[in-house]
C-alpha cells in the first residue's frame, strides 16, 4: 500500500466526519444518526456510491438545515470529501464506509428523508442485474428506511441502465414516479441541483453524453 494511502487512511480514522470499522459509533449509529452524529433533528439525506464526495459536500453547502451522509465502501475516495468538509468547515455531512449491500445495518426504519443514487456501475450483463442499485433487491432494502413520502433520486449517464430502472419502476404498485427527463441539463430540474456536478458527471458531459436523471417516492 503507498504512502499516500497510509497517510489517508490515518486520517480518516481520526476524522469525526468518518464513520467505519474499528469506531465505536460504527457499531450503533443505526437509529441514531441525528443524535450521535450531527447532534440536530435535521433531515437525513444519503448518497450511494458517493465516490470522493463532490456531490454529498455539495450539496451539504446548499443546504446547512440538513444531514447529509455520503456512502461508499473505498476508504481513499471517501477521504477527499471528508477532508474537504474539514478545511471548509462543513459540519453537516458524514462518510459511512461500507458496502451498500449492508446499507440497512446502519439505518433505521424511516430515518432517510431523501436517497440518492448518482452515477452507479450498471453492471450490464444479464447475470449481474442483482447488483445494479436500482434493481429489486435494493429497491426493497432502500424502501423500509426511507421516509413515509421519502424521495428517492436516480442520475446516471448509461441509457441502458436509466430505461431499465425506469422500466422497473413504472411496474411496481409501491413507487410513485413523480418525474423523469433523458436530458437533465434541458429539464425543468437542473436549477434545483445548482451545478453540483461528480467528477463523473462532468465527464460524461464533457463528452456530450446526456445525464438521465428521474425522481420518484415508495407509496
Amino acid at each position: 500500500m503507498s504512502r499516500k494511502k497510509l497517510v489517508r487512511f490515518q486520517e480518516n480514522e481520526e476524522n469525526p466526519n468518518v464513520i467505519q470499522a474499528g469506531k465505536p459509533i460504527f457499531e450503533t449509529i443505526k437509529g441514531s444518526w441525528n443524535d450521535g452524529q450531527f447532534k440536530n433533528p435535521n433531515p437525513l439525506v444519503v448518497e450511494l456510491a458517493c465516490g470522493r464526495g463532490e456531490f454529498t459536500v455539495g450539496l451539504a453547502r446548499n443546504f446547512p438545515n440538513q444531514n447529509f451522509i455520503g456512502v461508499d465502501i473505498k476508504g481513499s475516495r471517501i477521504w477527499k470529501g471528508s477532508s474537504t468538509a474539514t478545511k471548509e468547515g462543513i459540519h453537516n455531512v458524514a462518510f459511512l464506509r461500507t458496502q451498500i449491500e449492508l446499507l440497512d445495518k446502519y439505518f433505521a426504519a424511516d430515518e432517510i428523508s431523501e436517497l440518492w443514487i448518482t452515477f452507479p456501475d450498471p453492471f450490464p450483463r444479464d447475470g449481474d442485474e442483482k447488483r445494479r442499485l436500482t434493481s429489486p433487491r435494493f429497491l426493497d432494502m432502500y424502501k423500509p428506511i426511507l421516509k413515509k413520502q421519502g424521495v428517492l433520486h436516480f442520475k446516471t449517464d448509461n441509457t441502458d441502465l436509466f430505461n431499465y430502472s425506469l422500466e422497473l419502476f413504472q411496474r411496481r404498485e409501491d413507487i410513485q414516479v413523480i418525474g423523469f427527463t433523458h436530458d437533465f441539463y434541458q429539464s425543468e430540474w437542473k436549477d434545483d441541483h445548482f451545478g453540483i456536478q461528480t467528477r463523473y458527471e462532468k465527464m460524461f458531459s464533457d463528452k456530450g453524453e446526456k445525464i438521465k436523471y428521474l425522481k420518484c417516492r415508495f407509496i
